[in-house]
This record gives C-alpha cells, sequence and structure tokens, in this order.
C-alpha cells in the first residue's frame, strides 16, 4: 500500500527534494505552501514523472489557525497520512533589536507554531493506529546560539529539543520523530534571509544531498541527522563543547555579517 507524505515548504529547496525523493519511492503526497503556481508545477511535474497522486494544499502556515485548517482538510479529503514532514521554515540576518518585529514574529509562528501545532493535530492519528513517521527539518544552528539570527537560531533549537524529547516519548511504539540538521544548503533560504553574502554561505550543499540524508534518516527511525556539512564545519560542530562562549559566538557572529 503507497504511503503517504505531507510536507510542508514543498514549493522550494529541501521540501521540495523531500517530495520528489518520496514520489520516486512510489509514495503519494500531500503537499502545502503559500505558492500556488509552485505547487501545481511540482505536483504537475510529480504526476507526469512518477505514479504519485499529489494533492496540493495552498496554505501560508505563519497565519493563525492554519495548521488546524490543513489538517482538516486533509481529513476532509479521507487522506490518512503516514509521513508528516515539517520542513518550512524561514530566518533572517541582522541585530534584534533594529529588525522588524513583525518579521520575527512570523519567523516564530512559522518554525515553531506551525510546526508543533502540525506534530499535535497528526501524531494522536499515528499513535491510535501505532505507525507513522515524523520528519522536522532542523538546523545545525539548533546546537548553539547565533548572533546576527538570534530568533532563528533559538527557533531551530526548539525544533530539535522539541522532536528528541517527542520521540522518547514514543519509545514504546512503531513511531518515530527525527531531527534534520542541514549545515549551509543551496536553497532560496540564504537569499531571502540575506545570509547569502556571509562567509557561512561560502560553501552549499545541495539541497537533494540534503533532503536524501533526511528521509533516509527518517525511514530508518534515527533521531537526529546532520548533512550539508564541509569535514571542516564537522570538526567545528564537534569543537563546540570545548570551545569558551564568548569566543565562540564572536566566530559566528562575524560569519554572519554581511561585508560593507
Amino acid at each position: 500500500m503507497k504511503k503517504i507524505a505531507l510536507i510542508t515548504g514543498a514549493s522550494s529547496g529541501i521540501g521540495k527534494e523531500l517530495a520528489r525523493i518520496h514520489a520516486e519511492k512510489g509514495g503519494d503526497l500531500v503537499i502545502v505552501a503559500r505558492s500556488a503556481g509552485k505547487l501545481n508545477q511540482l505536483k504537475e511535474e510529480l504526476e507526469s514523472k512518477t505514479s504519485a497522486k499529489v494533492t496540493v494544499i495552498v496554505k501560508d502556515l505563519s497565519l493563525p489557525n492554519a495548521s488546524q485548517e490543513v489538517y482538516q482538510e486533509v481529513k476532509k479529503a479521507g487522506i490518512e497520512v503516514d509521513y508528516l514532514i515539517n520542513n518550512a521554515g524561514f530566518g533572517g540576518q541582522g541585530k534584534f533589536h533594529e529588525r522588524a518585529w513583525e518579521e520575527d514574529l512570523a519567523m516564530i509562528n512559522l518554525n515553531v507554531v506551525a510546526l508543533t501545532a502540525l506534530t499535535r493535530l497528526f501524531l494522536p492519528d499515528f499513535v491510535k493506529r501505532n505507525s507513522g513517521k515524523i520528519l522536522n527539518v532542523s538546523s545545525t544552528a539548533s546546537l548553539l546560539p547565533g548572533p546576527l539570527q538570534a530568533v532563528y537560531y533559538a527557533t531551530k533549537a526548539y525544533v530539535t529539543s522539541f522532536s528528541n524529547a517527542i520521540d522518547e516519548e514514543l519509545y514504546d511504539t512503531n513511531i518515530s520523530v527525527t531531527a534534520l540538521l542541514p549545515g549551509a544548503t543551496e536553497t532560496e533560504f540564504a537569499k531571502v534571509s540575506g545570509m547569502d553574502k556571509t562567509d557561512l554561505f561560502n560553501n552549499t550543499f545541495s539541497a537533494r544531498e540534503v533532503a536524501q540524508a533526511g528521509y533516509d534518516g527518517m525511514i530508518e527511525g534515527k533521531l537526529n541527522v546532520m548533512a550539508g556539512l564541509t569535514f571542516a564545519q564537522r570538526l567545528m560542530m564537534r569543537s563546540i563543547p570545548f570551545t569558551p562562549k564568548k569566543m565562540l559566538l564572536s566566530q559566528i557572529r562575524k560569519m554572519q555579517e554581511v561585508p560593507a
């Protein structure tokens, strides 16, 4: 029987590649994002190249009640979701006190509130039938504070912590929760967040590579999956516990500064 994956933020980047991978594996899809044009284009591509049946839900998940509306549309359509993939999210560069509060609030609503709400809505269904997998797209940013991206790093710290805790709560079920922690990835994220001109995005990995690692990790029921890191970046991540916090914060700030 075909597995159905619901993927948020499926119109581009990692989410789009996750949709392609799942369709190539023979699964059906519910794809969610704000852009009707991009979603319908992806639906046409996948249904013409694979056996996938693709359902499109156009929704801005940063808005109140959007997650509930997505869940209701899925239930109304009689769709039973097997894999919940919370990928939608965005960041933003700049000093916290200078950034527009409306942008950071929307970031919190999308990166944290929508992800949590969708998990809360779909998880009881998974538990009832004792099957299902959740993949929450976090970031290596979740492992440390991020000056000049303070809110984004904090939202991703929440995602990793939340995902790991829920996975352990489900220890006696056949349900797993995986956190995908990408490094700098070649997506629209960098341009939208203003990070494309920083040192942090000098070396990026393809969205396909990162999505494949996350999808495989979800299927295997892994707790955390790190992807899209150079050898030097992996060494840096391992050194975090041994680096004085002030020194580490200074290094991160310099990597995220936009050259004048």
